[in-house]
């Protein structure tokens, strides 16, 4: 079975000394800015090593992999943070303890998806590595796009789909049996929107254009899904 990035760290925290530990993480969060800037393909190791101030054999001292091993450690971190971000939103947002009014539902909707979009200004380093990772996924090695998903996506896709299930069995959608679908539609029309249309953050839109866009498309998706 392969091993899941939360074992991996938790494993790393088991068997790296605190002071090497430290180091690593030194490491990787100076190369964030640089991944994010230049993308996989362009960044060297050479320059790597500078943006952390190091010489590249303590770079390989660290990370035996070289750029792969450093990008993947560095796409993982960052997953797990906005992934964990976007899960306590999605909590706060839709309990299923206490499920929306069918008055209030569409409120909801639109609250969750402003919570997910502000999550681009909240993490730029994490969105400008993700918008790279579309661009050069024919470079990227795919280990790499594998823990990505693991670290990020595939979590925050399955605990939205739960949440769809939830709505549905409160009587407010009608998920046609399929709730994951559900949820990429979900995702499609409001923060996709948004993440197309900005480049990832990199040109934020006036807010009231980005309000435009996710009111519409919550309004859209529940034409599509609501109980009529």
């Amino acid at each position: 079975m392969d091993e899941s990035n939360e074992s991996r760290l938790a494993r790393a925290q088991r068997e790296v000394s605190p002071r090497k530990l430290e180091k690593q993480i030194a490491l990787a969060s100076a190369s964030c800015t640089l991944f994010g800037r230049e993308g996989y393909t362009r960044a060297s190791v050479d320059a790597l090593a500078a943006e952390a101030g190091v010489s590249t054999r303590t770079l390989y001292n660290h990370f035996p992999g070289g750029k792969a091993q450093l990008f993947q450690t560095v796409v993982t971190w960052t997953s797990s943070e906005v992934r964990d971000a976007q899960l306590a939103r999605l909590r706060a947002t839709l309990d299923p303890e206490r499920p929306p009014r069918p008055d209030t539902l569409e409120r909801d909707l639109v609250a969750l998806a402003r919570a997910f979009v502000g999550l681009m200004s909240d993490y730029p380093n994490h969105f400008a590595l993700v918008r790279h990772i579309h661009a050069e996924a024919d470079h990227v090695p795919p280990e790499v796009l594998k823990a990505w998903h693991e670290a990020g996506p595939q979590p925050v896709g399955r605990a939205l789909a739960e949440a769809m299930a939830h709505l549905a069995e409160a009587g407010l959608l009608d998920v046609h049996g399929d709730p994951a679908l559900t949820a990429a539609h979900f995702t499609a029309l409001t923060s996709h929107t948004i993440v197309q249309s900005t480049h990832y953050g990199v040109l934020p839109l006036p807010p009231k254009e980005t309000d435009r866009l996710i009111t519409g498309g919550v309004a859209a998706f529940l034409r599509a899904y609501g109980v009529r």
